[in-house]
This record gives C-alpha cells, structure tokens and sequence, in this order.
C-alpha cells in the first residue's frame, strides 16, 4: 500500500502539473485529530477547477491516481439529485488497498460551501482563490445538547416502535424486525446514549458515525449490553436482544432525564416492556387467542 506521504505528493503534483485546477483541499478522517489513523482511511480529496465538465468528459484522466480494482460515480445515480456543473465525484478503490474520493468543485461554488464543513484543511491554493479557513477540527459533528421537545420525542418513538417488534416477531418475520429496530428502534438508543456521552463530555465530542466511538465513554459493561442488542436470524436471539435494548434504553433514559433536567415517563416504557414480554409469551398462530390484559 503507497504511504500518506506517497499520496499526499501525488495529489500535489497532479494538481500543480494542470492548468485548470486552482487549490485542493481535504476533509473526512484524515483532517480530524481526534480520529485514530489506520490504512483504512480514505482519503476526501477536493480539486477546485475552472470547469467540471472538461474533467467529467475526460474518461481517462483519474488513471493517474493509480490502478482502479472497483469505483463508484455517485453523481451520476439516478436516485438522488446532482449539481454536475460545480460538484462532481469519483470513488476509487485501487489495487494496493488505497481508497480516494475525489470530486471537482467550481470555483465560485467552493468560496460558498468550504464553510459548510469544520474539518476541511487546504492543501494547496495555486491562484488564491480559496477563502482563509479555521483549523480543522470537528466541532459541527459534537453531540449537540437536546431541547426537551427532541429528548421525549426519541423517548416517544423508541417505546411505541417496540410494539411493531413485538409483532413482527411473534409473526417470526425477521428481516421486518431487523429493519425495524436497526433503522428505527436502534437510532432512537443511539440518540440517547450519544446524549448521555454529552453530558459526560459537556457536549464537547463526537461518537462518529453509527456512534461507533460510544466505547470511549460508555463503561465496559454498558458498551457489552449495547453490543448485545444484536442479533442474527433467530427469533429467540432477538427477542433477548431487544430486551436488553429496552433494559439499556430505561437506564440511559433516566441518566439524561436526571442530567438535562427533564421529565422521564417511566410508565409508559414500563408498560411498553411489560406488553414486549406478554407477546412473547404468546403461543403461536392459531393457538394464540387474546393478547392477556396487562396490569
């Protein structure tokens, strides 16, 4: 695999040796400290060009950053929009396990946007066309602090979509299940526990994306219940697995509450859990009557 030095030179000379490109700059992992470094880090390349469509038309051109195994042209997906004449991109995994994601922006569209990132860094400014930017850093990407209205609204959600779960799983539909709690029900957990990492932190980090840095603020055995809210393709796995996310999710719940000065409903997740565990006690299909009161 070519080294940071290797690539970081190659960026560099390609964009000196071309006329048409005026400064490059980064953002991404590699511009933020607080990030660890491995060789799985892409690198978040931007060239900012005179024109994008010389570049787009030229089919050859990113054959200089290496030999390309797989890439991807987002931009060019007919699922989302694209602004092809000031922002466009190409993802290249090469064969030496490097990764770039390099786009080309406008000019005047980059005096206008370079702010909308913290963590961008300029590399390099041929013709002075970039504004003066802060240092690097990821402060637009710390946990932010909720209003009260956004802290019973992940409350809210999270314990009414458990009721879509208890279904689900009693029907023993699983991918119905595992879309619903890791794109619903999980988001909501994440939210929550992100805040209480906020208070620990007086809201000064990021958990990353996913929350896939929780372990640095969570104690060992939280971070163990959280990972235990997974699950594979058993119903029975499942069902222990929500479980303890509703268990994680009252505990947390009540941390940020007391934290954040807010009103926790503790009675309504008690009666949420307590309708998870009369579904799952349920016989199956036709012998399975009434659902039992609760309470």
């Amino acid at each position: 695999m070519r080294s940071e030095t290797v690539i970081y030179k190659l960026l560099l000379d390609i964009a000196e040796a071309d006329e048409r490109i005026l400064a490059v700059y980064m953002n991404g992992s590699r511009t933020n400290k607080n990030v660890p470094k491995d060789i799985f880090q892409d690198y978040d390349v931007v060239y900012v060009v005179e024109e994008t469509r010389p570049f787009i038309e030229d089919k050859d051109w990113i054959l200089k950053f290496g030999t390309i195994l797989y890439m991807q042209y987002p931009d060019e997906s007919p699922n989302f929009p694209a602004d092809k004449d000031n922002f466009y991109g190409w993802l290249m995994q090469f064969d030496d396990g490097v990764r770039i994601d390099l786009h080309v922006e406008s000019a005047a569209h980059a005096k206008e946007h370079i702010f909308d990132d913290s963590l961008c860094r300029i590399l390099l400014d041929k013709r002075h066309v970039l504004p003066q930017i802060p240092e690097s850093t990821d402060a637009d990407y710390h946990v932010k602090r909720p209003s009260e209205r956004q802290f019973q609204a992940c409350v809210n959600e999270f314990w009414w979509c458990t009721n879509n779960l208890a279904k689900g799983l009693w029907r023993q539909e699983i991918p119905y299940v595992q879309d619903m709690a890791n794109f619903i029900v999980r988001k909501e957990l994440e939210r929550m526990l992100s805040w209480k990492v906020g208070l620990k932190t007086d809201f000064g980090v990021s958990v990353g994306k996913s929350a896939k840095y929780l372990y640095r603020w969570l104690d060992a055995a939280e971070y163990q219940s959280y990972l235990q809210t997974y699950f594979g393709g058993s119903v029975k796995e499942a069902w222990s697995a929500i479980l303890t996310m509703c268990g994680l999710f009252d505990l947390t719940t009540a941390y940020v509450a007391g934290g954040l000065g807010y009103t926790y409903n503790i009675e309504e997740g008690k009666a949420a859990a307590a309708f998870l565990k009369r579904v799952r006690d349920l016989p199956a299909g036709e012998n399975a009557g009434a659902i039992p009161r609760i309470g």
